[in-house]
């Protein structure tokens, strides 16, 4: 399969636009053109170790969960560890693509995964993604009715006006008179400009309407998840369904003020990763994520939730199987996929 034929079935199965604005998603290494990919090798980190595994395994393009580049890269030698994985996946003829954040958001991607470990339950984003096309331009419309004998120097002062867009006119009839309807979408900042515009003439101004544009939402699309489980669980049994999902011995656990082992869980706060900032501000029995600071598991606790960390990676890795079985149909059994065998957290319980 072609790289980019690749990269744009890639896209298709979770968008990069619906990544956070802080991220680095999409094609991060590209070997010169043409480049045809036999073998996808999927890893959550790419680390030197998964790399030397991808170059064992002839792997032609790696999709890595989190992106190695991240940070801006000054230069590309042999001094740093990111440096060197870039110069090793050139050498080896080996693009690198990440998906990071796309990921968390979409409706079969890994919060959706993470959800699995806490048995039945119905699930909602706690941030709900917005559809990134719609509107196409501009975050207000303004309307206002003109007569010919202010028209035309209207519009060509509104023209000058950066960040205004979709300008359009329809001859209208306004008490009796005729007149010429203008739409126009801006930005907040051009609003500012387009208003002060149009008071200069109390006739435009009173006859001027502003509507914000909302992007839809998307359904099941978005950051974090509130989990509603079917039947209360004692929290000990929430730990041990998670630590059976997630494949792990240990958890770490911090008690909601109020809460023993034996409290009920019926609400579920989670994120897979570094989930502070999403889930801050929930109300549930459980917050499950990764990682969180320890002022703001403290503020959890204070509240009445319990916390349950399980290591960042480890919250996100076990997706990967199901990430390799989802892209099996969806690129229609063209390429062969495989997931790392040494990609593993960085963390152990000593």
């Amino acid at each position: 399969m072609n790289l980019r034929e690749l990269v744009s079935a890639l896209n298709d199965f979770a968008s990069p636009a619906l990544a956070e604005s802080w991220d680095n998603v999409g094609l991060l290494v590209e070997p010169s053109p043409p480049h045809t990919v036999n073998t996808l090798f999927l890893t959550n980190d790419l680390t030197e170790e998964v790399m030397e595994e991808a170059v064992q395994k002839k792997a032609d393009l790696v999709l890595s969960y989190h992106p190695p580049i991240f940070a801006p890269l000054k230069r590309v030698t042999w001094k740093t560890w990111k440096e060197r994985l870039v110069v090793r996946a050139l050498e080896n003829r080996i693009g690198i693509y990440s998906p990071h954040t796309a990921y968390d958001a979409i409706p079969h991607g890994v919060n959706n995964w993470l959800t699995k470990g806490l048995g039945t339950c119905t699930s909602v984003p706690l941030h709900p993604s917005t559809a990134p096309s719609s509107p196409a331009e501009g975050t207000h419309r303004v309307e206002f009715c003109a007569d010919a004998e202010h028209l035309d120097a209207v519009l060509s002062k509104i023209k000058d006006i950066p960040e205004t867009s979709c300008l359009t006119t329809l001859p209208v009839r306004v008490e009796g008179e005729e007149q010429t309807r203008v739409s126009l979408n801006c930005s907040q900042k051009a609003l500012l400009e387009v208003v002060a515009l149009l008071s200069q003439n109390s006739l435009l101004y009173h006859k001027t309407e502003i509507l914000l544009l909302q992007k839809p939402l998307l359904p099941h699309t978005g950051m974090g998840r509130l989990c509603t489980l079917s039947e209360p669980l004692s929290l000990s049994d929430t730990v041990e369904r998670i630590k059976g999902h997630l494949g792990l011995s240990h958890v770490r656990l911090a008690l909601g003020a109020g809460r023993t082992l034996e409290s009920p869980v019926k609400k579920v706060a989670l994120c897979a990763g570094s989930g502070s900032s999403v889930l801050k501000g929930t109300e549930a029995d459980l917050y499950l994520t990764g990682e969180m600071s320890h002022h703001d598991v403290l503020d959890a606790a204070a509240n009445g939730i319990s916390v349950i960390l399980c290591e960042h990676s480890n919250t996100e890795r076990g997706f990967l199987s199901e990430l390799r079985d989802a892209l099996t149909i969806h690129l229609q059994n063209k390429i062969n996929i495989i997931v790392s065998e040494k990609d593993r957290d960085p963390l152990q319980v000593a």
